[in-house]
């Protein structure tokens, strides 16, 4: 902005601010955020850079992650010499956070990841302290290569790229005289003929795409000359910031510097904080921001802690910016000990404590995770709460279910046998029809097209999740055609994960249970996409006046599943088009095991089929009599079977696998 009067009128300039170009190569150009950001988002962010303490509360779906990391993104470009700490509940949050960031424009070699969670990171790059030196040894050696590469154009003799300090020696003695001594000739004469002419890494970088100068105007050419010497400079900066790891010999000193010196961006989990608070303190580790991902499951001391991570400086803390981001709608921090939790009000976050208070906070109110028909079930929670464009343009969200009449649906499980929820041991809660039909369902979805991956079941107790992995395993584990879904867990583990497809067991059919608390319900309804099917006893729930919003929803639909069994995953009909097939309702879980039973047993061959189709290309030893007995795509439909409802045992048939080896 520049500001100027002309006429006797207030004026202001504002020009576009250009990113300096970092060299001739492709892999020199900054990785651009592709995001575009709401005004609520926008308003995050700018929140977070200022000094001081920023709130956002996230309703789920509208993009907390994403904003955590263009905050943090910002923070490391702006004041590239601050460090910031990352702080969350999960490692499954703290690799989202890490998954994100490398996406960014974020250099590797700033970046650090304590504890054990790192194995499940989705990369093959190992940011422990001990993968990051690996990363900082041989990206020294690269580097090195690169020097040695310059001293053969300049046909200069010596070893000068046997370490950092001798590669920094002639940084100063041969590549900085050369570029000062080239500047100082095209500024006398202001020739575009010389800025290409004189140009003294033209050897250097010859193995460019294109050609360097362009020979259009003098100002472009020496831009171009400029960002060549950026490339230069950077390169060797890289090499004096290694150099202390020449110097270093032990793992154990080299992984201290790391942490205290090098990393920009350390992330860890607040119980990883509390158990090596003495231990970081003691080495001398500082950082200038926290951003706190997941802030409403963290206890207040579990809170309080990665604050005091570093001495003071001259008697002041170094912290200029605490961030949190959260949401107090949904489930608080676990907190076993019944008295602690009730009578010391020990479950409440100190997120929700400042948020109960009156502090100031930004909030999110964009969702782009579910259908809109799906954020229904749980947007009345929050004070405003809409639907991203993209929501009603991509087809994924456009079309229906496959298989399936509605994209959501309650559907009543009546006792199985004149047994509904039981107890094998307090508090221990199990209810076996809900699940041989969540697995009954999974299984048609399976049958049908849909990927495994694509499909979580949860429920809200442990017992029931012991009992369905239990079913899993005894009907889909064995059977290549099936396999497990991506998660069969409960719903207080899977906060702050997401499927395309979840089916939910509520278990009890006595009393409503723990999903009074309307924070898990928040949970259970927002973690599918595009599908969600609840198990329940309606007669009990719909009656809970806390669940009354919800439950009001889900009661508009036909409370038996109805099923649509000849398509197939992906549908191409619409949400809100009506099939072509009368869809087929299902009574209840005995006619359900007994339809999969011979929707599986008539569509057995085609099923084999399609399986070593697609298979086909991992076996390579194969010979061409073999590969011509295999369709390479069967677009046979599957054949709808006419199951009548009957007292049959819940079975289905497994099939071997030694019958699906040629």
């Amino acid at each position: 902005l520049s500001f100027r009067s002309s006429e006797g009128k207030e004026e202001i300039l504002v020009t576009p601010y250009k990113i300096p170009s970092r060299g001739p190569f492709s892999s020199s150009l900054p990785r651009q955020n592709n995001i575009p950001f709401t005004p609520a988002q926008v308003e995050a962010i700018r929140s977070g850079l200022q000094p001081g303490l920023t709130l956002v509360v996230g309703p789920p779906g509208t993009g907390k992650t994403d904003v955590a990391v263009q905050i943090i993104s910002c923070i490391y470009h702006n004041w590239p010499e601050q460090r910031t700490l990352i702080i969350t509940h999960s490692n499954q949050a703290l690799n989202q956070l890490f998954e994100k960031i490398m996406q960014l424009d974020v250099d590797e070699r700033h970046l650090l990841r304590l504890g054990h969670g790192e194995e499940s990171l989705e990369t093959e790059k190992d940011f422990s302290r001990y993968g990051r030196i690996n990363y900082v040894l041989s990206k020294r050696l690269e580097l090195l290569q690169e020097v040695e590469r310059l001293q053969s154009s300049f046909g200069v003799p010596g070893d000068v790229a046997y370490t950092c300090e001798t590669a920094g020696h002639f940084f100063l003695y041969q590549v900085h005289v050369r570029w000062q001594e080239y500047l100082r000739k095209i500024a006398e004469t202001r020739d575009v003929q010389n800025v290409s002419k004189l140009f003294p890494f033209t050897a250097f970088f010859a193995d460019t795409a294109q050609p360097l100068f362009k020979g259009e105007s003098y100002e472009a050419d020496v831009e171009t000359a400029q960002s060549c010497w950026r490339y230069i400079c950077r390169l060797f900066q890289q090499l004096e910031e290694f150099r202390p790891f020449e110097l270093l010999r032990s793992g154990r000193d080299r992984v201290e510097y790391l942490l205290v010196k090098e990393a920009k961006i350390i992330a860890m989990t607040c119980t990883h904080a509390a158990l090596r608070r003495r231990e970081l303190v003691q080495l001398g580790f500082h950082y200038d921001n926290v951003l706190m991902e997941e802030a409403a499951q963290i206890l207040e001391i579990e809170t309080f802690i990665p604050l005091l991570l570093q001495e003071p400086q001259d008697g002041r803390t170094r912290l200029k910016r605490w961030i949190m981001i959260g949401d107090h709608h949904q489930l608080p921090p676990v907190v076993k000990n019944l008295a602690f939790q009730k009578y010391s009000n020990m479950e409440q976050s100190l997120f929700t404590r400042l948020v109960l208070l009156g502090v100031p906070t930004v909030d999110l109110d964009m969702q782009g995770r579910s259908r809109p028909s799906l954020a229904r079930l749980y947007s009345w929670r929050y004070k405003k709460l809409e639907n991203l464009p993209h929501i009603a343009q991509l087809p994924a969200f456009a079309n229906a279910n496959a298989g399936f009449l509605y994209e959501y649906q309650l559907i009543d499980v009546g006792d199985f046998n004149g047994v509904g929820e039981s107890s094998p041991s307090p508090h221990f809660y199990q209810n076996l029809a809900e699940a041989e039909y969540a697995v009954a369902i999974y299984t048609y979805m399976r049958l049908i097209g849909y990927p495994a991956e694509k499909i979580s079941i949860l429920t809200t107790y442990n017992g029931q999740k012991y009992l369905l992995r239990d079913i899993v395993r005894r009907r889909c584990s064995d059977n290549p055609i099936i396999g497990e879904p991506r998660k069969v867990t409960t719903v207080d583990k899977y906060q702050g994960q997401q499927n395309d497809y979840v089916i939910l067991s509520l278990v009890r059919t006595a009393t409503v249970g723990h999903l009074r608390d309307v924070r898990r319900l928040i949970v259970a309804m927002s973690r599918a996409r595009l599908g969600l099917y609840v198990l329940a006893r309606l007669s009990l729930f719909r009656n809970c006046f806390e669940l009354t919003p919800t439950f009001n929803i889900l009661c508009q639909r036909p409370q038996q599943l109805a099923l649509i069994p000849d398509e197939s995953w992906p549908s191409q009909r619409k949400l809100n088009e009506h099939p072509r097939t009368e869809p087929v309702i299902i009574e209840d879980v005995i006619h359900m095991s007994n339809f999969v039973y011979e929707f599986y047993r008539i569509n057995f061959d085609t099923l084999k089929m399609n399986w070593l189709a697609k298979h086909q290309p991992l076996e390579q030893e194969i010979t061409a009599m073999e590969e011509s007995e295999y369709p390479e795509e069967v677009t046979e439909k599957a054949k709808q079977p006419e199951v009548e409802t009957g007292e049959k045992n819940i079975d289905f048939e497994i099939l071997e696998e030694n019958a699906l080896q040629k």
